[in-house]
């Protein structure tokens, strides 16, 4: 993992832009907004992919695998995300040139420069709030530019140039760069400690939030409901908070929510109450929506245009993502790789499977989170789903851990007779198919590449059906 250096000058004039790891979904927005603005682009990535075939379509200059040969002579900008190890030779021929290499935040900095930045922020339910934004936003006739860690489904893309001044990002507090942007209007779904090998500290991570919070130009949107998120607000000089959620206290405040089949509520605010459905499941979706229509409340919008403009969003890719069914088993695919976030995703489906069982399908994420968090996975799995396949770790940027693997979930269990470690994916794909039966769901949990399993658990649970 390469560390992002956010003092590096950012170049005034770029031309020519050469992106290391281009195929990502973030990455490969990044690129074609770079297209938009008429910059020549090459880059490259470790495997092929669609996003990297639209972009040589357009014009971009594209190479599968990293090789120094793939860096171009002339590039203002060589552009990287934190995946990338440092021993990258596209990277190590940049820093030799002495050319401006930038991580993936700062090269969205400069696309952003003038316009006005709504960020998204939180542990959790940034892309779903991203997505719900831009969809509002549409709904009610603006055109905003937005980039988003996701493909919101009824767009096809996770990012986009648009006509107005509006920009909307997801924000990453990972690595500390959503501090790097100019931000107008600060949304803050949560303040969940995570990242802590970026932070150091609890209280640093806080502090981190409170900083984005304060240096927002006009409005901070954040949660009534999250501990993390009232303690922050409770830190906070802005003077303009909205807080959303179930709270007695909100400004727009979420109440009378049901969960079965796609979510209702009722949103109030300032004396008015709407009633709201939306496409997807989840009383967790529902507190994203109020999130979002409190963005648009402060950007000028109606409670109720805003309301059915955000009831338009129709998920995004690897967010409760149905794949197929097959023998009567529906197999999902969700991203979620942090206990809270897989307790929603739990949930969400509980709302909708009926009398059918849950079977988890979970990839633990990095060897750092797993180590600290395994007790944490197996107490929210073990409560949330009917049973669960446990697959080995996903090391994503690290180096293994000695005795970190997927069993230390597993045994974490306090009923092993809920869980199996089953590092092997066909033997894992065989099991969960084993268990599932007919009004099941099975739901592939994780953001690493746990999703490439499910051919095989569709081939394992039998033939397509006409």
């Amino acid at each position: 993992m390469i560390r992002p250096d956010l003092s590096q000058p950012i170049p005034e004039h770029i031309t020519a832009a050469h992106f290391i790891g281009i195929g990502g979904s973030g990455m490969s927005g990044l690129a074609g907004m770079f297209l938009d603005r008429g910059i020549r682009v090459s880059g490259s990535d470790r495997s092929d992919s669609a996003a990297m075939r639209a972009l040589e379509d357009r014009g971009a200059t594209v190479a599968v695998g990293h090789d120094a040969a793939n860096l171009p002579a002339d590039v203002d900008a060589v552009i990287f995300t934190g995946a990338i190890w440092p021993e990258n030779p596209e990277y190590l021929l940049a820093k030799e040139r002495g050319a401006a290499i930038l991580h993936r935040s700062q090269a969205l900095h400069w696309l952003i420069r003038g316009r006005r930045l709504v960020s998204v922020a939180g542990a959790h339910g940034k892309t779903t709030s991203t997505g719900m934004i831009v969809t509002g936003l549409r709904g009610v006739g603006a055109d905003p530019t937005f980039v988003n860690g996701g493909v919101i489904a009824s767009l096809g893309v996770s990012s986009a140039t648009g006509s107005d001044d509006l920009f909307v990002i997801e924000a990453d507090e990972s690595d500390g760069s959503f501090l790097l942007y100019d931000t107008a209007v600060a949304l803050i779904t949560n303040v969940d400690p995570d990242h802590l090998d970026h932070w150091g500290s609890r209280e640093a991570f806080y502090d981190g939030f409170v900083r984005f919070a304060d240096a927002a130009t006009q409005a901070v949107v954040i949660s009534s409901d999250d501990p993390g998120a009232r303690e922050v607000t409770a830190s906070l000089s802005h003077s303009h908070v909205v807080r959303f959620g179930t709270a007695e206290d909100a400004d727009v405040r979420v109440s009378d929510i049901v969960t079965e089949g796609p979510v209702a509520f009722t949103l109030s605010h300032a004396g008015e109450s709407v009633r709201g459905r939306l496409a997807v499941p989840g009383a967790h979706n529902a507190v994203n929506a109020a999130g979002a229509v409190a963005v648009l409340l402060t950007l000028g919008h109606e409670l109720e245009p805003a309301l059915r403009a955000v009831e338009e969003f129709g998920g995004t890719v690897r967010r409760f993502d149905l794949h197929g069914v097959r023998s009567g088993v529906s197999v999902y695919d969700d991203y979620a790789h942090h206990p809270t976030e897989v307790a929603a995703a739990l949930d969400a489906a509980r709302s909708v499977v009926g009398e059918g069982r849950i079977i988890a399908l979970h990839q633990p994420h990095t060897y750092s989170r797993t180590q600290a968090m395994f007790r944490e996975f197996a107490d929210v799995l073990e409560t949330h789903a009917d049973h669960t396949v446990v697959l080995d770790v996903y090391g994503a940027r690290e180096d293994p851990v000695p005795g970190v693997t997927g069993a230390l979930v597993s045994g974490a269990f306090a009923d092993p007779d809920h869980v199996r470690f089953v590092p092997d994916w066909a033997d894992a794909a065989r099991y969960a198919a084993g268990v599932a039966g007919p009004g099941d769901y099975i739901i592939t949990l994780g953001c690493g590449d746990v999703y490439r399993i499910i051919p095989q658990v569709l081939d394992a649970l039998g033939p397509e059906q006409d």
